[in-house]
C-alpha cells in the first residue's frame, strides 16, 4: 500500500459536526472514512476493521482520547494515531506523546494540515512495516530475511552474506536513494570511504546473480554521485 492507497482513517470526536466535516475533507482527497463519537466505539471499530490512521480527539465524555491511546498501546496495536485537543499546553503534549501518540493538533485547526500530517504519518508507518518484514518480494525477486535465501522465480539465488545484506537494505526502502556510505554503516558496521569499492563490488554480485544489467535494470539502478536506488514495488511478509 502506498502512503494513501487504499488507507483507511477513524475519526474519534463526539462532536458530530466537526467529524462531518473532516470526514467530507478526507473523502474527497481519497481516502475511506471510519467514524466514531467515544472511546468505547473507537476501540469496537479498531478491532473490527483495523484503521491505517487514527484521529483521536482528547477530551470526550466517558473515555478520553489518552485513555483510549492507552488501551491500544497496551495491547501492542501501534495503529499511528493523531490526538486532537483544545488545550494549548506543551504539558498536554507531552503527556499525550508519551502515552504512544505519534503527532498532536490544536484547534481550531485547517483540514489540509490534518491531510498532510496522516500522510507523513502513513509514509512513515509503511517504511517502518517494510524494514522490519521478514519477507520481502518484488516481481519475481523474493528474499527470506531469517534463513538469508533468496528466489528469483523458483530458481534459488545464491549470494554471500554481505551481498545479501545489501540487497536486503536496499529493498527495505524501495525508491530511495542509498549511499555507498549507508550501505557500509547498516550491512559492514562501519563507515570508511576507502570501503566504497566493497560495496560496488557487492553490488556487481547481485546484479550478476539477478541478471540486472546497469543499463537496463529491473532491480537496482545507480544514482550518479549519490548512491544506489531499488526500483519497483516491494510487497512484505
Amino acid at each position: 500500500m502506498t502512503e494513501q492507497e487504499t488507507a483507511t482513517v477513524l475519526l474519534v470526536d463526539d462532536e458530530d459536526a466537526i467529524r462531518a466535516g473532516l470526514a467530507a475533507a478526507l473523502d474527497r482527497t481519497g481516502f475511506r472514512v471510519l467514524e466514531a463519537r467515544d472511546g468505547p466505539e473507537a476501540l469496537k471499530m479498531v478491532e473490527a476493521h483495523g484503521p491505517d490512521v487514527i484521529v483521536l480527539d482528547i477530551l470526550m465524555p466517558e473515555m478520553d482520547g489518552r485513555e483510549v491511546c492507552r488501551r491500544l498501546r497496551a495491547a501492542e496495536n501501534w495503529t499511528p494515531v493523531i490526538m486532537l485537543t483544545q488545550i494549548a499546553a506543551t504539558g498536554e503534549k507531552i503527556s499525550s506523546l508519551e502515552e504512544g501518540a505519534d503527532d498532536f493538533l490544536n484547534k481550531p485547526f485547517d483540514s489540509y494540515e490534518l491531510i498532510a500530517r496522516i500522510r507523513a504519518l502513513l509514509r512513515r508507518s509503511v517504511a517502518r512495516t517494510t524494514q522490519m518484514a521478514r519477507t520481502l518480494v518484488s516481481g519475481r525477486l523474493r528474499l527470506e530475511r531469517e534463513t538469508q535465501r533468496a528466489w528469483l522465480g523458483d530458481e534459488p539465488v545464491v549470494l554471500s552474506n554481505k551481498a545479501f545484506g545489501v540487497l536486503a537494505h536496499l529493498m527495505s526502502r524501495p525508491n530511495a536513494v542509498v549511499s555507498r556510505e549507508q550501505l557500509l554503516d547498516h550491512v559492514w558496521g562501519w563507515e570508511d570511504p576507502t570501503g566504497m569499492r566493497t560495496v560496488d563490488v557487492r553490488i556487481a554480485e547481485i546484479r550478476r546473480k539477478l541478471g540486472d544489467p546497469p543499463g537496463d535494470p529491473e532491480f537496482i539502478e545507480t544514482v550518479p554521485g549519490e548512491g544506489y536506488r531499488f526500483i519497483g514495488k516491494v510487497r512484505t511478509g
